[in-house]
């Protein structure tokens, strides 16, 4: 027994490294290629630093990195296979007794650790550190210049308010969708005739109105007027901003649940928070099947050689799985399949094609 507990330690601290090694070396990537472009896009700006622009790219790659831990996982399971095998360890390991399975527990209890900890802890600092990393851009570029250094797309909103109906824009936000930059707005009186442009720095949600700051207002008959601050009203709350601006990766998973309930008692579709919500729920599953996947397609060829097959088998299920994941991912997204069978429907299937490959290979 002894002798057993030792060997799955040790086991379990070869994927532990091999995984969380891909993974550092994946950040250190992501680093340098966000970091360039963001002192490409801000280097001829007022106010640029080497340091600051480090920073915001450093603070913002958490989340990003989200996205590469399934394939840090099935990678650095490959690689950890490989070199046990390649040493003679899992050798020596089959001929003591030991099965494909109980050597190849450690690694799915590991990724089963990592996801937990990627969902609990990791996630709410990930979004937490992108939010603080917005907001550190803005303050050391001014909201005007903010455009250059974020990656999503513009955000519209259609809004109905005491004044009239408005078209709002906004090229980035913060705090989940209620602070919004370089915002402009075009309004229109109850009879739908065109009354004002409205272009500011930044707008905050307040109690029935958009408060604006450092504003511009254009009509049709008169000169361009400045104001330091401007209301727009506006029949919309935080919840249906959050619905309409928003993105689900930009809230924690300790806030999806409340966000999800809000949602659903004030009738508005939630399918977009609940498809993250389960997603994140089902990680633990879908790297666990990562292992399994990496076990299937590594350990066979490692033995007769053969790396290159190897690398292309890891590849293409790699590919496949991420393919099988935004399809769900959309169709959840749309609300055309349910949430839960979008979100665990990747993770159920590689599980069970890592499971079928595995028993073919060892069992016959």
């Amino acid at each position: 027994m002894m002798v057993g507990a030792t060997l799955w330690r040790y086991f379990a601290t070869r994927f532990l490294v091999s995984i969380l090694g891909l993974f550092a070396f994946a950040a250190v990537l992501i680093f340098i290629f966000d970091f360039l472009e963001l002192v490409r896009r801000a280097a001829d700006k007022e106010g640029f630093s080497v340091f600051t622009i480090a920073m915001v790219s450093l603070l913002r790659i958490p989340v990003l990195l989200e996205q590469v831990l399934p394939f840090a996982t099935l990678f650095g399971a490959i690689m950890a296979f490989v070199t046990l095998s390649r040493s003679l360890e899992l050798v020596i390991a089959r001929a003591s007794g030991m099965s494909i399975w109980q050597f190849a527990a450690p690694a799915m209890i590991v990724a089963l650790v990592i996801g937990t900890l990627a969902v609990v802890a990791y996630n709410p600092l990930a979004v937490a550190l992108k939010d603080h990393s917005d907001r550190l851009s803005v303050e050391i570029f001014g909201s005007s210049e903010k455009a250059l250094l974020q990656t999503s797309s513009n955000a519209w909103l259609r809004q109905d308010g005491r004044d009239g109906e408005t078209l709002l824009r906004a090229s980035q936000s913060t705090d989940q969708g209620l602070h919004l930059y370089g915002v402009t707005i075009f309004a229109f009186d109850r009879n739908g005739v065109f009354r004002e442009r409205v272009e500011a720095n930044e707008a905050i949600l307040g109690d029935g109105t958009w408060n604006m700051r450092n504003v511009v207002v254009y009509t049709a008959n008169d000169e361009p007027r400045h104001y330091e601050s401007y209301l727009v009203s506006t029949y919309l709350g935080p919840l249906e901003v959050r619905q309409s601006i928003a993105s689900p990766d930009s809230v924690s998973f300790w806030d999806l649940p409340r966000l999800i309930e809000l949602a659903q008692r004030a009738g508005l579709p939630a399918y977009r928070y609940s498809l993250q919500y389960e997603t994140l729920f089902a990680r633990p599953l879908l790297l666990a099947a990562m292992v399994l996947i990496a076990a299937a397609v590594s350990l066979r060829v490692s033995r007769f050689g053969g790396l290159g097959k190897m690398i292309l088998g890891g590849i293409t299920a790699g590919f496949v799985l991420y393919v099988l994941t935004e399809l769900t991912k959309d169709l959840g997204g749309a609300g055309i399949i349910s949430p839960v069978v979008a979100a665990w429907s990747p993770g159920i299937v590689a599980t069970l094609m890592g499971f079928t490959i595995l028993l073919h290979q060892e069992d016959g």
